[in-house]
């Protein structure tokens, strides 16, 4: 595009026309570079609706089942695509309903709006048909929200969602509607945001932060780097890359941080947490200096925070200055953007190999190696396990698919062992730990990157949470790939169940249905697995089909997810059986 088409586009966006507030909404989406957004229509938000059938061949609404799917269709598309996710309900329960979605997308840093209608402004406060105060509701998990009871104000307020949504620290904004102010026709113009006064979304780089964090790093015997999403939000792959070689420092991931390094890359030595890899969990609690980068230390990565890298000095890289020092205390804090950061950190840092420090990690892995994972990818029991289906899954993709996965035992699988190629490629719920995320933000993620294959990888029970997004799957051709693993149980918690309250199975245990008959009553292919001898052919069947694909594999009722640090245990406690 030429620049006097951007002017011509500029000069137009700032013409002032007499307009409803409902095509307002549509016109400021259309502004922001909006092309698809998820939701579900009903009386509080029907004039923007209407408004929206006028712009079919503009703006694409996917009608999800569900207002929770559509805030995790959101998720999955602003999570692959780096772009701000859309979400629309109406009032009361339509509302209500993307709550999940929305906490899951501020603890997890997802930059999304939310727009939601609301009953006429003369009714607030009454108690009206639908009607909740969603503003209160959502204020403890939005990065911003408004009540928009003009339709003057509707420019402004949209701009500052968007740019608040994606800048600095992404985050989920919501601005709820009035159905009168839809209605209600003014003067439209529209000007994007750029500043908020009082908002600073990257806090600028103190340089001699930078000097003592290269100081360290560079006279360090044996550093850790811990790097977490931030890397991937910032768009800092390559940077972090340059950093880890130019320094030769082993570097794990958190689970969401995952892919921002490929899995094959030599200083990757795994995943760290609650379930993940033995190596650096048990050297956390060795190294000389930690090196965090764009993770925030939540509880499931440090274990017992009275115990964690005590004997290390701690760096971190972090563009939210709330994160610093609230769980760890910090020696040196380097503030800002990641990307910058490391970029400027790059020429400060000395070449160094650590070759003797990086075969302890070698070492480390070849005892988790014989304890778990020749037994989960290569093993010799009857059942088929978690872990060989992640395998073969790799083996058919090569590696390059984007990964969704919904939460529990499949989840820490399938981070654990699937291959990751391509920066964004490993799509879960984090903070929130939110059953029923996957179905609905693989479809997110298909649809913002159709030319890489995307598939699902959820459990029996967080499946059934959000089963009925598959009439989505089924009406926009979504060409999704899922794969139910089932155990016949809500295995994450029956694993907790069976180590520290003797087996007392309370609840936990599933009784399932015909998975692959209701998967073809929506008229999507399918097909169950049930021995080790059927799952290659039916994974690269799945995997060439053009269209969706439901694949349940019955996998070992009992089988649990190690190594595990257990609730309250120090990472250098971590259990490999």
């Amino acid at each position: 595009m030429n620049t006097q088409t951007i002017n011509a586009q500029i000069k137009n966006n700032q013409t002032t026309e007499r307009i409803s507030g409902s095509e307002a909404i549509i016109k400021c989406l259309l502004a922001e570079g909006v092309e698809i957004l998820y939701g579900y229509p009903g009386g509080a938000i029907m004039p923007v609706y209407d408004e929206l059938y006028k712009y079919q061949d503009k703006i694409h609404h996917v009608l999800t089942r569900h207002e929770q799917g559509a805030t995790h269709s959101a998720q999955g598309y602003a999570r692959i695509s780096g772009k701000v996710g859309v979400a629309i309900a109406t009032s009361g329960p339509g509302a209500t309903n993307l709550i999940t979605g929305i906490a899951d997308a501020q603890i997890d840093s997802t930059a999304m709006v939310c727009i939601t209608g609301q009953v006429g402004s003369h009714l607030l406060g009454t108690d009206a048909f639908q009607e909740t105060d969603i503003i209160g509701i959502s204020t403890p998990v939005t990065k911003w929200n408004c009540q928009i009871t003009k339709a003057s104000q509707i420019p402004e307020v949209m701009a500052k969602a968007f740019y608040i949504a994606k800048s600095g620290r992404p985050g989920p904004v919501l601005v709820d509607i009035t159905k009168d102010a839809q209605f209600e026709e003014f003067d439209f113009k529209y000007e994007k945001c750029t500043r908020i006064r009082s908002y600073v979304p990257i806090p600028e780089t103190d340089k001699n932060s930078l000097i003592a964090a290269a100081k360290l790093i560079n006279t360090a015997k044996k550093p850790l780097i811990v790097w977490g999403q931030g890397v991937i939000l910032s768009e800092a792959e390559a940077e972090f890359k340059a950093v880890v070689e130019k320094a030769g420092i082993p570097s794990a991931w958190t689970i969401l941080g995952a892919s921002a390094l490929p899995t094959s890359h030599n200083l990757n030595v795994g995943m760290l947490g609650m379930h993940g890899n033995y190596a650096p969990n048990v050297l956390t609690n060795q190294c000389d200096v930690l090196i965090a980068i764009g993770m925030r230390f939540d509880d499931r990565v440090t274990g017992n925070t009275a115990t964690y890298a005590k004997q290390a000095k701690v760096i971190h890289f972090e563009i939210d200055p709330a994160e610093i020092d609230k769980i760890i205390k910090t020696d040196v804090a380097v503030l800002g953007d990641a990307k910058a950061s490391l970029n400027a950190l790059l020429p400060l840092l000395n070449e160094n190999s650590h070759k003797v420090w990086h075969q302890e990690f070698k070492d480390l892995y070849k005892i988790e190696y014989e304890k778990v994972i020749k037994g989960d990818l290569y093993p010799t029991k009857e059942g088929l396990t978690m872990g060989e289906v992640i395998k073969e899954i790799n083996t058919q993709t090569k590696g390059d698919a984007a990964i969704v996965s919904d939460v529990g035992q499949h989840q820490m699988i399938a981070c654990r062992y699937a291959q990751f190629n391509t920066t964004k490629s490993n799509i879960t719920s984090g903070g929130l730990g939110t059953m029923g995320f996957a179905l609905p933000a693989a479809i997110g993620a298909k649809m913002a990157a159709p030319e890489r294959e995307v598939v699902a990888i959820i459990g029996d029970g967080g499946y059934q949470m959000t089963i009925q997004e598959l009439g989505t799957i089924f009406q926009q051709k979504v060409p999704v790939k899922i794969v139910v693993l089932n155990n016949e149980f809500l295995g994450m918690v029956r694993q907790w169940q069976q180590l520290f309250f003797d087996k007392r199975y309370a609840s936990t245990e599933m009784v399932n249905p015909d998975f692959v008959a209701i998967a073809k009553g929506y008229f999507i292919d399918a097909r169950k697995v049930t021995t080790r001898t059927d799952l290659k052919d039916a994974i690269k069947e799945m995997i060439a089909s053009d269209g969706p694909y439901f694949l349940e594999v019955r996998v070992e009722k009992e089988g649990n997810v190690f190594p595990m640090i257990p609730t309250g245990a120090s990472v250098s406690e971590m259990r490999l059986e």
